[in-house]
């Protein structure tokens, strides 16, 4: 038996620490992993001058018996998993993609601009420009995955950033540009990962959310609606595709030490803010320095994000969501608080600051 064959058998024996009777896809997976493997068995070889698992090139080609191609499907169980970042030019697309590197995998990192990348394709990454917001830039690029890979393993829809400020002050220009990169791009991602994820029959969508998605807070309408829809565009998602092998999951951070706040502040310059809200960007600064991205006590490290990312990905059976930092859990609780309660408690903070 391969390597990868009694990997396969092991996470097989295993099977009952994990309840499948409501994940019968997942059962034919593995199932028909083990078949696979065991006719693949002759097929497969090690080089000489390879590592353990590597399939000799000459046998890749020719199937046991009469010569004929062997697919894509034997290819699956010697190569390295794929993974697609989107918005790896800072902060957790970053830590994501250094993190995926340090598990061995095939990780695709992406950016706007991929000079601000360099970096990451000389510590082995393969990276190119991606523009969430344009369709066919996210076409070639879930495309090139799937040619150098042969297959999308893993969609991590990181890209994002947040339109702060009241909703008056917030142009519905900028709105539409708040929601185009936060909740299109990742539709835009997913609708071009899932026909290959179904014919693979195995995959993950993770969505980089924000405790946000749970509760909205005064000042953050235009990015905490654009949150709240990839979460509930997520739970959908995850209905959908189950049967499929795919698995979707929402990460959701509190606030993380990046340089996210400083994006924020270039969102709304004081020239563009009405002076009646002037207490609640006076509240919004306090936050920041509480929590924000300039190192608060709140604030996690990108690297928690990725820790939760990567187990995300790797976990067999992950859980719908992933809060990260106490104030994401804050957030989890406090959606259920009546709306009344709620409204105290930011008539209290605007009172406080």
């Amino acid at each position: 038996m391969t390597v990868s064959a009694r990997n396969e058998f092991e996470v097989f024996l295993s099977i009952e620490q994990y309840d499948l009777r409501d994940k019968p896809s997942l059962l034919r997976y593995r199932l028909s992993n083990l078949s696979r493997m065991a006719t693949a068995e002759d097929v497969e070889g090690t080089d000489e001058d390879g590592p353990e698992g590597t399939v000799v090139e000459e046998d890749r080609e020719t199937a046991r018996d009469g010569g004929e191609p062997v697919g894509d499907e034997d290819d699956r169980y010697t190569r390295k998993k794929s993974v697609l970042i989107t918005g790896c030019s800072s902060g957790i697309g970053r830590a994501t993609a250094a993190a995926f590197l340090r598990e061995d995998w095939q990780v695709f990192a992406t950016a706007r601009d991929p000079e601000d990348i360099a970096d990451l394709e000389d510590a082995g990454c393969t990276t190119f420009a991606l523009d969430v917001t344009d369709p066919d830039q996210v076409a070639r690029a879930v495309e090139r995955v799937v040619d150098v890979a042969g297959a999308i393993d893993c969609l991590v829809n990181n890209a994002g950033y947040a339109q702060m400020g009241p909703i008056e002050d917030v142009a519905t220009s900028d709105l539409h540009r708040q929601f185009d990169v936060n909740v299109y791009g990742p539709h835009r991602l997913a609708r071009a990962a899932l026909p290959h994820m179904r014919a693979q029959g195995a995959g993950r969508i993770i969505n980089v959310s924000s405790v946000v998605g749970r509760v909205s807070f005064p000042g953050s309408g235009a990015y905490s609606g654009s949150k709240h829809a990839l979460e509930a565009m997520s739970d959908s998602l995850r209905a959908e595709v189950e049967e499929f092998g795919v698995d979707v999951t929402v990460i959701e951070p509190g606030p993380v030490d990046t340089n996210f706040s400083d994006r924020v502040d270039e969102e709304l310059p004081e020239s563009e803010r009405t002076p009646a809200y002037e207490s609640l960007y006076e509240i919004y600064g306090e936050m920041q320095l509480i929590g924000g991205g300039n190192g608060g006590p709140f604030a996690s490290s990108p690297e928690d994000v990725a820790a939760a990312i990567i187990e995300s990905a790797t976990t067999p059976e992950p859980p719908a969501r992933y809060p990260v930092g106490p104030l994401a859990q804050y957030g989890v609780y406090a959606r259920f608080l009546p709306d009344p309660l709620r409204d105290a408690g930011y008539k209290l903070l605007r009172k406080l600051v």
